[in-house]
Order: C-alpha cells, then structure tokens, then sequence
C-alpha cells in the first residue's frame, strides 16, 4: 500500500504530531507500506524509511507577535510575502486567526497533484489533524483521504473561553481556533481515527461526524526499556508533565491538594513558570512556593529520569484525549493517580494500575495522593505488572497494525462507490 502522510508541524519537538508522524510511518514502513510525507515547518529531522517533501511556508502566526520592523519579511526575499498564499497567510494573522492548517492542507494538495503528473500513485492520503480545504480537493481527485483527530478543537475552544476575562481575549479565542472548517471537512473526509472511546464521542458530538466512520485505533507509545523494581524514592516529589497555561491540564486543582498534604510532600512540574498569571497568583496564596519547583521542557532521556524518581505521577487533568503521560509513567514503574477526565479512565482500565478520583476535587485528589504513598511498594508492584498490557495496546506496532486495517477497510469501501 503506498500511502500520502500530510502533517503541518513535523519535527518530534513541536508536539505530539511530529511524534505521531515519525513513529507511525515506521511502523506502517515495517509493515510494507510506502510512505511519501508532505510536511510544514518546524521539519522532521530524519524519515529514512520515507520520501519527504517539505512545504515551506513563512510562520507569519510567530512572527506577528515580533515587535521589530519589518520582522515579518523573509530578509532573504522580502518580496515573497506577495506570493497570493503567502500574503493571505500574512493578512489574516493581522486579524487574529491561524491561517496555517488552511495554508498547509492547500499547499500539500498542489504538491501531492504535482508526483500524481509525475507518475506517482497513492492509495490513500492520511492527513494528522489539519483538517483544511485542501484534503477535500484531494478527495476530489479521487483519493481517499483519512485524517487522525486526537480530540476536536472545539475543547480547546471552550476551555479557553473559560479561561478569558475580557471581551477582546472572548474574541480573540473566538477567531484563532477555527472550529467550524475542520468540522466541514472532517464530515466530508473518507474516515477519522482517533485516540480514545472519549475522543471518538467528542468529535461525533462536536464535529457531527458518523460515530461509524470514527475509529478508535489507540495511540502509540515509545515505551522504553522495562523497568525493574525499586526502593521507594527518599524524597517525597510528585510529578506534573503538561503544560501549565492550557487549563485543561488542571495544574490549579493540583495545588490546592498539594496544600493539603503534608509539608515533605513537593511537587516538579516539567514546564516553565507561569509568572503573572492566576496560577503564579495561586502559588503566593497557597504558600507553596518552596514547594514547587518548574523545570522547564527537557530532554527525553531526562524525562524518564523524572518518571522514575517521581513517587508518583498526577494527571489532575479536566479533559484528555488520551493521557501519554499515564503510560509513559507506568511504563517507568512509578505509580499514577488520574482524574476520571476525557481519556483517562479507558487508559488506567486498559494498563490495570492507578488511580482515578473525580476532576475538580482537590480533597479527593490529596486523599488518593495520600494513600498511594502511604502504599507505594504495592502500587509501584501494581505499575510494574501492567507492562505487558501496556505493550499490547500501546506499543507502535500493533497501533500501526490497527491503522492498516482501516485503511484496508476505507478502501474497500471507496471502491463500492
């Protein structure tokens, strides 16, 4: 099967699409796929199992909030920006919208039309989460093209409203997350694979989408070498691995159980500190600054290191559309305790350890926190047993496998057409 993988941001450290992008294509590649990948900035740094054809564009959405003269011209080409796509991604940034899917998915089409002049065939495109026009005018070819939606943007939209205080932050959100067009096109595409049983009804609720041509193929996890079985940590450190402005995470519901937890009992958080925001507010009130410590983004080597010298891993988590840090943490042997938010109850079910307590309850949440460490030899045990689970439903390959059959599904359903 040769297939046409189309993902706006690309590398692996500009989120979980460049990860699903690198990891999926090998396994497919593993399995006898062909595999061309038509990819935005920031670039994947090696598909050697893939062609890559890379779809520059001038990340006008970045450099709107660059303040120096002229910042937004390419130095090299300023005349560039009155390219007709260029300028239009260029206009409507000044507006507030993210024009970037749209631009990508319009650009990957033309790119993809010209390798079909070429000689080039492709059974099927698989778009990551753009969802632009451009994937219809595909289908229009005579393509069937699936995409991968790990949660509707609609969430993203709500909790951002939540989050707004004035008209013009209500309208901002308003306008940056467009909604409506990936509705449009994911209703129109040939099948949607998501992440979780949550997902899936989220994007039928929101995006009214057929619950039937939504497929739930789990996600995959680079799960590392098995680990073995440890000594209670000396230090008494919780773990937090999200980040802290996306209010989804519930980092402010995690606080105020911290502050009902004894005093030994620290908090890391694997991001930056949210000065001046209610959060940094929260931290002055609650008393917790000698508490908590923010390490920033690290390196994957160091983050298994944070998961195995965590005493636990909390996940205080409003929505989640699938949960990677619950695996990952588990996978590590240290144990987790979970909301029961979006998809988090299908993982802690599936893996057979943590634990879950309701969202928005700070006492429930420092009760679970308690308890688990007052018996972490034997939930560190219950980690370290779920690991062959894990592997089953987790691992790359049998997500790719799992991927395979839909596009052998979605085509033998185009071809009854």
């Amino acid at each position: 099967m040769r297939v046409a993988f189309l993902c706006y941001r690309g590398n692996m450290k500009s989120g979980g699409q460049g990860v699903y992008l690198h990891a999926l294509t090998r396994e497919l590649a593993a399995l006898g796929c062909e595999i061309d990948v038509f990819v935005g900035p920031p670039y994947p740094c090696e598909l050697p199992w893939a062609r890559v054809f890379r779809l520059p564009n001038q990340m006008f959405w970045g450099k709107r909030f660059d303040k120096r003269p002229g910042a937004f011209l390419d130095r090299e080409r300023p005349w560039s920006i009155f390219r007709p796509l260029d300028f239009f991604e260029f206009a409507v940034t000044r507006f507030g919208f993210l024009p970037e899917p749209f631009a990508f998915s319009a650009r990957a089409a033309v790119a993809l039309q010209r390798e079909l002049r070429r000689g080039a065939r492709y059974d099927l495109v698989h778009d990551v989460q753009s969802l632009g026009y451009g994937l219809l005018w595909l289908q229009a070819l005579g393509l069937p093209v699936v995409t991968t939606i790990h949660h509707p943007l609609s969430i993203d939209l709500r909790s951002s409203l939540a989050r707004d205080q004035t008209f013009r932050e209500r309208k901002g959100s308003l306008t940056f997350y467009p909604v409506r067009t990936q509705a449009r096109v994911a209703r129109r595409l040939a099948g949607v694979l998501t992440s979780s049983g949550a997902s899936r009804d989220a994007i039928a609720r929101d995006f009214r989408v057929r619950p039937e041509r939504i497929v739930d193929v789990r996600n995959g996890v680079e799960l590392p070498a098995a680990a073995e079985r440890r000594a209670r940590p000396r230090r008494t450190e919780l773990l937090f691995v999200g980040r802290c402005g996306d209010p989804n995470k519930g980092l402010e519901f995690l606080l105020q159980a911290l502050a009902l937890l004894p005093h030994d009992v620290e908090l890391r958080v694997l991001d930056g500190r949210p000065f001046g925001t209610p959060l940094d507010d929260a931290l002055r009130e609650l008393r917790l600054e000698s508490r908590v410590r923010f390490s920033g983004k690290v390196s994957e080597p160091e983050l298994q290191r944070a998961y195995r010298d965590a005493a636990a891993v909390v996940l205080p988590s409003l929505f989640e559309g699938f949960g990677l840090p619950a695996i990952e943490a588990l996978a590590a042997g240290t144990p987790v305790v979970a909301t029961r938010a979006g998809a988090l109850p299908e993982l802690i079910e599936d893996a057979g350890a943590g634990r879950l307590v309701p969202p928005r309850d700070p006492p429930a949440l420092a009760k679970a926190i308690a308890e688990v460490l007052e018996r972490w030899d034997e939930a560190h045990a219950e980690a370290l047993a779920a690991r062959p689970r894990l592997e089953e439903v987790f691992g790359w390959r049998p997500t790719a496998e799992r991927t395979l059959a839909v596009y052998r599904r979605v085509l033998a359903e185009w071809r009854t057409r």
